[in-house]
């Protein structure tokens, strides 16, 4: 087996977070010799609804690892919320191709925001609150991602199950995840409201 090296473009190199191996080094070596301040920092391109307390803190006896200890975050914020007051608003966030050619969708930030909201408030509507487990039974379209963000919008644990599975396997990854919510919301209970 030959290797092959293949040139990046300049063009595409100029827009790249790191831009030299050089810098890579830098970063690596700096991660290695202060974990906790080159974590931290990296940290701070997310959001974080309360800041963390102490970056990390392990015992590899026990096997017992965490990280930033005390802090809180919501991953539907931080992959849609952050994006939407600059240009990535309006640029594709999720791109879907179907099985047939004729079939292609395009989501902006804010079209997924929208629905993730929409789908949010139909949960709510539900009964489903921060803690509650959902069963999630799709297909691989664009709602799949939208209703693993609505749960984590609003703090519910979701089990995801691909829409292909028979309905005994359903049933036993239902069962087996102990769900508060496993059927879809009619689409009277997906009235649009804006998120909280």
């Amino acid at each position: 087996m030959s290797e092959r090296i293949v040139k990046v473009p300049a063009e595409f190199a100029k827009k790249a977070r790191i831009g030299s191996i050089e810098k890579y080094r830098a970063l690596y070596d700096r991660s290695l010799s202060d974990p906790d301040r080159f974590w931290a920092e990296q940290a701070e391109r997310i959001t974080w609804a309360k800041k963390w307390d102490k970056v990390s803190r392990w015992d590899f006896a026990t096997a017992k690892i965490e990280w930033f200890i005390g802090g809180k975050l919501n991953a539907s914020v931080n992959c849609l919320d952050r994006h939407l007051d600059g240009p990535r608003r309006n640029k594709a966030a999720l791109i879907w191709e179907g099985d047939s050619p004729d079939e292609s969708r395009v989501l902006t930030y804010f079209d997924v925001y929208r629905e993730t909201c929409r789908f949010a408030n139909a949960l709510r509507k539900l009964g489903v609150k921060k803690g509650d487990r959902v069963t999630i039974y799709l297909p691989m379209v664009p709602e799949l991602p939208i209703a693993m963000l609505a749960c984590a919008r609003i703090g519910a644990i979701h089990s995801v199950v691909f829409g292909g599975f028979s309905a005994e396997s359903l049933k036993n990854r239902i069962q087996d995840c102990g769900s508060d919510l496993s059927s879809p919301p009619t689409a009277a209970s997906a009235a649009a409201a804006s998120c909280r």
